[in-house]
């Protein structure tokens, strides 16, 4: 049952700078033919009919090779968690939101700091988005009662010499749209993605991941979490969290992100199956995108930029991504039968966007075990179109970025599945 896809469109010429790092695939032409793997294949060459054998024999069998050569295996929730609430505010955002913040100890040495907004004009409990962020939590709305994250972070407006300033507030806001989702009924939640490892490569032993070694070990094995894997954990503590907060409707939360947070909620979706909906934006390589396609940033490419990112196994398929034994349509199978959305960004062509949209398509088989509707076609969508069955999809004008028109369509996806919650 092996899928062989042959795509061509109109080549881009691929302008590349002066650089030892492998480049980026713009050229169409390049892609050629390619097979991809089937998720409906059990290892011993049987078929999958059922949602029960996918969900007690296939599942588990594409989850383990995501973990043992793409993310890694992280470690299991720890025995002990600690929560503490710092702050609340009953009038934050001018009265529009009930704003909370929350230590959650991961270890007795590391915590990491969860932002919380309640819309005041709804009943809990609430359902939520949650989404890890990139400048710190004050970073997400413009609301001078958030502390302000100490962490290292990658500079950036309102980052001076790797450590945020009150420049910072509300820089990333435009990419959380709090005020809209409040007032759609929503509860934003969020973590500074760096509290859990901060991302450049030389950052692992202040990351959480040291404080789970074995005895005697210096570094993570070669099938053992990094970065992503790391992340997408602490997505699951928040998840911990969340079922003890009166206040929010664990049964209804949406983990989302954008770019490398893209692909670390989609890796979190499908590692823990408490998150009840997966939204991935311009998630591209290692997220959403086909790897067999090498187009865009490659596994190659990624891996050579951002060696900190995914398992030491994965950098085994830089030069031979055919034989990588998944791929990322089998990412979002595993999402099944929950709704997963996937957005993309015609301008976004490191990220892949046909890529994205054929893992989406490739996910349906999956989805019709659960008799969910996968994308219905296999035709990517104009502009603007997008489509919202139990797998979701769109491209819009511009860049890589997340807008005012990519929540439009998170929160008439949310709406269209959790409407009678």
């Amino acid at each position: 049952m092996a899928r062989k896809l042959w795509l061509f469109l109109c080549p881009v010429l691929l302008v590349s700078a002066q650089s030892p790092r492998p480049v980026e695939n713009h050229d169409e032409s390049k892609v050629g033919a390619y097979t991809l793997p089937d998720p409906l294949l059990l290892a011993n060459g049987r078929t999958v009919r059922d949602a029960s054998t996918w969900k007690s024999q296939r599942r588990p069998e594409i989850l383990h090779l995501f973990e043992s050569e793409v993310y890694g295996r992280s470690a299991p929730k720890p025995g002990k968690l600690e929560f503490e609430v710092t702050s609340r505010e009953a009038k934050a955002l001018g009265g529009d939101a009930t704003r909370k913040e929350v230590d959650i100890w991961l270890t007795p040495k590391q915590k990491m700091h969860l932002l919380i907004y309640l819309p005041n004009d709804r009943k809990r409990p609430y359902p939520v988005f949650l989404g890890l962020n990139f400048r710190g939590n004050q970073a997400v709305a413009n609301d001078a009662g958030v502390a302000i994250s100490t962490g290292w972070m990658r500079n950036a407006p309102g980052v001076e010499n790797n450590r945020a300033t009150e420049a910072s507030r509300g820089s990333e806001a435009s990419r959380f749209q709090v005020k809209t989702v409040l007032r759609r009924g929503y509860a934003v939640a969020t973590v500074y993605y760096g509290d859990i490892f901060p991302d450049r490569k030389d950052a692992l032993a202040e990351s959480i991941i040291p404080h789970f070694y074995r005895p005697g070990q210096t570094a993570p094995d070669p099938d053992q979490w990094n970065a992503i894997g790391a992340w997408a954990w602490g997505l699951s503590r928040v998840m911990d969290y969340f079922e003890k907060d009166r206040d929010i409707d664990s049964k209804h939360v949406a983990v989302w992100g954008h770019s490398r947070l893209g692909k670390t909620a989609l890796w979190a979706g499908a590692e823990d199956q408490r998150f009840a909906m997966v939204i991935s934006n311009n998630s591209g390589e290692g997220g959403a995108a086909l790897a067999r396609r090498n187009y865009g940033e490659t596994v190659e490419r990624i891996n050579a930029v951002f060696p900190h990112w995914f398992c030491a196994n994965f950098k085994k398929y830089n030069n031979d991504v055919a034989a990588l034994p998944v791929d990322q349509h089998e990412l979002v199978a595993l999402i099944a039968p929950r709704p997963v959305y996937i957005a993309s960004a015609e301008e976004d062509l490191e990220a892949d966007p046909r890529g994205e949209f054929l893992s989406a398509v490739g996910a349906g088989p999956v989805y019709s075990l659960f008799h969910a509707a996968g994308l219905g076609t296999d035709r990517m969508p104009a502009l603007h179109q997008p489509i919202m069955n139990t797998i979701g999809y769109h491209i819009r004008a511009g860049k890589h970025d997340v807008t005012e028109y990519d929540w439009e369509q998170f929160l008439t996806f949310a709406d269209k599945h959790w409407k009678a919650r």
